[in-house]
């Protein structure tokens, strides 16, 4: 099969997929013989990349994340895009991005290794919404009395912050530009919530601790058994 229409199946079935596509998924498309010899990996490769260059000056690009390859709007572009939405997309509070960064830089961790480093205590709400998403997940437990559930990111983590693997996360002085824009709008949603009451004395919130900061911080020691 040639190569333009080896790259052509490519880009229709990324267009298809809903979610990020790997390269054996794309081989197993095509039948025995269509793809070169001893190489098909290195034609799907190849046509990948033939796919990436042509869409260079688009609004749209090919971006690989840990499941595979897929096709999305470019970042500058989304305030634009979004406005085809009725629906808004969640807001996520800042304690659940400080929860998730704990998790992704120090797992795995438990519930109560996040609270000590916080200070405060984890709402099992934001437990919850982090596995719905598909964000975290249980990896183990750890040997210690109640065998409290160790947490661990996912695949799907990687692929909604556009990373390849956790090798490619930024160093921790540098979280924040990744969460950026969530960590914006979940600023942007608590000031909200603070004008809705005009009852309350106003007065200068604190400012928000850096989430590389917080991550740094020690796990206090386990208490001396009794």
């Amino acid at each position: 099969m040639e190569a333009d229409q080896i790259e052509r199946i490519v880009e229709a079935a990324l267009l298809a997929a809903d979610e990020p596509v790997s390269i054996d998924r794309l081989v197993k498309l095509f039948a025995p013989g269509e793809l070169p010899d001893g190489n098909a990996r290195g034609a799907v490769r190849a046509a990948l990349d033939a796919i990436g260059e042509a869409t260079a000056g688009h609004g749209f690009e090919l971006v690989r994340v840990a499941s595979g390859f897929r096709f999305q709007v470019r970042q500058q572009l989304s305030p634009w895009v979004s406005r085809l939405y009725e629906e808004r997309p969640p807001r996520y509070s800042r304690a659940l991005f400080e929860t998730l960064a704990l998790i992704v830089y120090r797992q795995p961790v438990t519930r109560g290794d996040i609270e000590g480093i916080r200070g405060v205590s984890v709402s099992q709400s934001i437990m919850r919404t982090l596995l719905e998403r598909g964000w975290i997940r249980v990896v183990g437990e750890r040997e210690t009395p109640g065998r409290p559930a160790l947490y661990g990111t996912t695949r799907a983590f990687l692929d909604y912050f556009n990373l390849k693997s956790l090798e490619d996360l930024p160093p921790m002085d540098e979280i924040e530009s990744l969460m950026k824009p969530a960590l914006d709008d979940a600023a942007r949603a608590e000031e909200g919530d603070a004008k809705e009451s005009p009852d309350e004395e106003l007065k200068e919130p604190p400012r928000p601790r850096p989430v590389a900061e917080i991550i740094q911080m020690p796990r206090p020691a386990d208490p001396p058994d009794r």
